[in-house]
């Protein structure tokens, strides 16, 4: 089914390149049918790529979905025009009476400062604790997942000897939940960062349970107990050759930085990446929208319920 976004969005001429359906608002509105409101939070510097990245992943399913891009107003880009942000983007006070079916809140590349110093982090806990009442599902990435468990239930983020880049194997560690649903015993997916969540502090939290982990690359999905928060702490949205732009960028920088693991045929950088990941990623966006949005939010948004636990 098509996502309604709007079609000046350079992100939906690259959808439509892959026969992915990109409504127009137009069109959409004259249809005799409700779609998912689903906001997505873009701190990621690279805003057009981010963007591009989701909706092809959003656009992988059933279901008609109308896409509300926002920004934190307490940040100036220095990556992305201010015109661009002006044409695409709305900041929270813009949406802060209207409700939605689900948010996605993005990482971005701040892990190494403390949650308080970062220029938006006041307006992050205000939007994080607005989706209490207005929005029904909130998936959290990486960086993002990280703000999110601290702000809601006090999990703090770690310090790793060095940056965890690369596509690890994990473990699905659950059997009913329905974000799982199709999952394989075994399934690879993206990570790059420099901190982390440690089980420890997980498995003690009461509402909080770890559905998937890695070996190597630790927790990687965490949801609350009642499933309107799903934390994922890697990637799953990386495109074949993101972790290699950003390799490059870091050795462009002259940091002491490891090749992303798992990554390269032969773990060689001259080779192609092996693209291992794909399924699993498009699996869990699938059964987020499916059985955390579609299936749970009200028809009337207004019905919205307020949490009334830490869910």
């Amino acid at each position: 089914m098509p996502i309604n976004i709007n079609t000046k969005l350079p992100a939906a001429r690259t959808l439509a390149k892959e026969g992915i359906f990109v409504m127009p608002d137009e069109k959409a509105k004259i249809q005799d049918i409700r779609p998912l409101r689903i906001a997505i939070l873009n701190i990621m510097p690279t805003k057009e790529q981010t963007e591009t990245q989701l909706l092809r992943l959003l656009a992988n399913s059933p279901l008609q979905i109308e896409v509300v891009f926002l920004r934190p107003a307490t940040h100036q880009s220095k990556n992305t025009p201010a015109a661009y942000l002006k044409a695409f983007y709305k900041t929270f006070e813009e949406v802060r009476h209207e409700r939605f079916d689900g948010m996605i809140i993005t990482g971005a590349p701040v892990e190494k400062i403390p949650f308080e110093q970062v220029t938006y982090w006041q307006e992050l806990m205000d939007i994080m604790e607005w989706t209490r009442s207005n929005v029904y599902a909130v998936m959290y990435i990486c960086w993002a997942a990280q703000a999110g468990l601290n702000y809601h239930y006090g999990i703090e983020k770690h310090f790793l000897d060095q940056k965890l880049s690369g596509v690890f194997q994990h473990t699905r560690l659950q059997e009913h939940y329905p974000i799982l649903r199709g999952f394989d015993d075994v399934f690879w997916a993206p990570h790059s960062r420099y901190t982390e969540v440690r089980r420890e502090d997980i498995v003690d939290n009461p509402y909080l349970q770890i559905m998937c982990e890695s070996e190597e690359s630790g927790v990687y999905i965490v949801s609350a107990k009642k499933g309107r928060r799903l934390f994922v702490t890697g990637h799953p949205e990386y495109t074949t050759n993101t972790l290699r732009a950003e390799y490059d960028r870091d050795l462009k920088k002259g940091m002491d930085i490891e090749m992303p693991r798992h990554y390269f045929t032969d773990d060689d950088p001259t080779k192609d990446v092996i693209v291992k990941w794909k399924a699993h990623s498009n699996l869990l966006f699938c059964n987020w929208l499916n059985y955390y949005v579609y299936q749970e939010t009200p028809y009337d948004l207004e019905a919205i319920l307020p949490e009334e636990d830490a869910i």
